[in-house]
C-alpha cells in the first residue's frame, strides 16, 4: 500500500467522475431520477434515494477491490514479481490515460457492455420499475458491475496493493470520490452535459492518470536497480 497515494486516487476519481463517469453512467442516473423518484416525495426522501443508489455502487466497488487485492496478494511473491506487476500496472494506466485523451481506442476495446446481457436487462427492468428505497440501493450495486475504464484502472491499482484490505480501501475511496458528480447530476444536468466542461475534466483526468502511471512504472523499475 506504500506505493499507492490516496490523494492521487481521490484526485483522479473526482476529475474522472465529472468527465468519463458522467458520460458512462449519467444516462442511468437520469433514467432512475425521472422514473423512480416520485414528484410527491419530500426532499429528504429524494435525497435518501440518491444516497442509497450511490452507496450501492460503492459497496460493489469495495467488494471488487477486495477481490482484486486478494488476487494481487497471491501473485506477488518476491521483489521481481512485485516490480514486474507495478510496471505492468503503470503501462495499463498509461494506456487508459492515452485512451481518455483520444489517442488510443484502448477503453473502447475493453469496455464490453454487460448491459446487453439478459440477466442484467431483467434485473435492471425489475429494479427500475420499483419505487422502494431498497431498489435504489440494489440498482446502485448492479450499476457498479458495469465495465468502465476507470473501474478497470482502480481495480488494477487495488491489485497492485497486494492486499484484500487495502484493495477494498482503494476502491472504497474511488467510489466515494465519484459520488459528488453523479449525486448532483440530477440538479445540474445542463452543466454536465456541456461538452466543453466534460472535455476539460476528461483531459485533466487523463493527464493525472498518465503521470500516475509513469510514477508507478518508476516504482516498479526500482526493484531492478
Amino acid at each position: 500500500m506504500e506505493n499507492i497515494s490516496l490523494l492521487s486516487i481521490i484526485t483522479i476519481a473526482i476529475l474522472g467522475s465529472f468527465g468519463h463517469c458522467v458520460g458512462m453512467c449519467g444516462g442511468i442516473v437520469i433514467a432512475y431520477s425521472s422514473t423512480k423518484v416520485q414528484s410527491n416525495w419530500n426532499k429528504n426522501k429524494q435525497t435518501l434515494s440518491h444516497i442509497l443508489y450511490s452507496l450501492g455502487r460503492v459497496v460493489t466497488y469495495t467488494i471488487l477491490g477486495a477481490l482484486f487485492g486478494f488476487l494481487g496478494s497471491v501473485t506477488t511473491f518476491n521483489s521481481t514479481t512485485n516490480g514486474l506487476f507495478l510496471i505492468f500496472t503503470g503501462i495499463v494506466m498509461l494506456l487508459v490515460g492515452l485512451s481518455l485523451f483520444g489517442k488510443l481506442k484502448f477503453l473502447t476495446l475493453i469496455e464490453h457492455s454487460v448491459s446487453k446481457q439478459v440477466w442484467y436487462q431483467k434485473s435492471f427492468k425489475k429494479l427500475i420499475a420499483s419505487n422502494s428505497l431498497m431498489s435504489f440501493y440494489l440498482l446502485g450495486m448492479l450499476n457498479g458491475l458495469l465495465p468502465c475504464g476507470f473501474v478497470y484502472f482502480f481495480a488494477i491499482t487495488a491489485a497492485s496493493t497486494g492486499s484484500a484490505l487495502y484493495g477494498a480501501l482503494v476502491m472504497l475511496v474511488f467510489g466515494l470520490s465519484t459520488i459528488p458528480a453523479l449525486f448532483s447530476l440530477g440538479f445540474f444536468v445542463g452543466l454536465f452535459k456541456q461538452s466543453e466542461f466534460r472535455n476539460l475534466m476528461i483531459k485533466l483526468a487523463s493527464i493525472a492518470v498518465i503521470l500516475y502511471g509513469i510514477y508507478i512504472i518508476y516504482l516498479g523499475s526500482k526493484y531492478f536497480i
